[in-house]
């Protein structure tokens, strides 16, 4: 299938692979702010009580911003991986499944996470919840960009870059696990160092790019 400037575009069964997946996506990060039920006052109560009906919810926010953000992050890795796809397989349908199940379970995740901030089983959890989602990304990319449904066209650079992506995610859930172990009210802050892993893992493939091309 082309488009009007005669580039190849996916199949028509890709394309509505992708637009379920944007859908689920779509749904899961607004699961998040629906977990976070807002405050019923009496009528007339005073603004303090108002204040602190709020404060009491800080927890929920910030489950809900961690979250909103991580799965943002798969998000923006499986549309990069399909953007690199130009046909369609049987064999992206159920490793496709398996990773959208793991986002839809998120919103439980972090409910549970932000209704017992700081403990360890919820924080374990939470992590652990990631790590899967982001092995079962990886291996959904990988599936994307092999020979067979990859773009003949994708650079290589790009499917490297790709791949590598995900690990980042792994890392970073791998961290605050370790730390919920030892300080759990704190292992979030371990999620902090995804950016920095994915930055790692990037310089790695470019140089490895680089040696290769020299």
């Amino acid at each position: 299938m082309s488009d009007q400037h005669g580039h190849a575009g996916p199949d028509h069964p890709l394309e509505r692979l992708i637009f379920f997946s944007d859908a689920v996506f779509a749904i899961a990060i607004t699961l998040l702010i629906i977990e976070v039920h807002p405050p019923h006052l009496p009528h007339g109560a005073p603004w303090q009580a108002y204040t602190s009906a709020l404060l009491a919810l800080t927890p929920n926010f910030f489950g809900f911003f961690v979250s909103f953000f991580v799965i943002g992050a798969f998000w923006s890795g499986h549309h990069r991986a399909f953007g690199l796809a130009g046909h369609y397989s049987d064999t992206l349908v159920a490793p496709n499944l398996q990773m959208l199940c793991a986002i839809v379970f998120m919103p439980f995740a972090t409910a549970f996470m932000s209704a017992n901030l700081g403990t360890l089983v919820p924080s374990l959890l939470y992590a652990l919840t990631l790590i899967v989602t982001g092995f079962l990304s990886m291996r959904l990319t990988r599936l994307t960009t092999s020979p067979g449904v990859v773009r003949a066209d994708a650079p290589a650079a790009d499917i490297a870059l790709a791949r590598a992506r995900g690990g980042g995610v792994v890392l970073g859930a791998l961290v605050a696990l370790g730390m919920a172990f030892f300080i759990a009210p704190l292992s979030q802050v371990g999620l902090i160092t995804i950016p920095l892993w994915q930055w790692l893992l990037r310089r790695r493939v470019l140089r490895r790019l680089a040696r290769a091309s020299a």
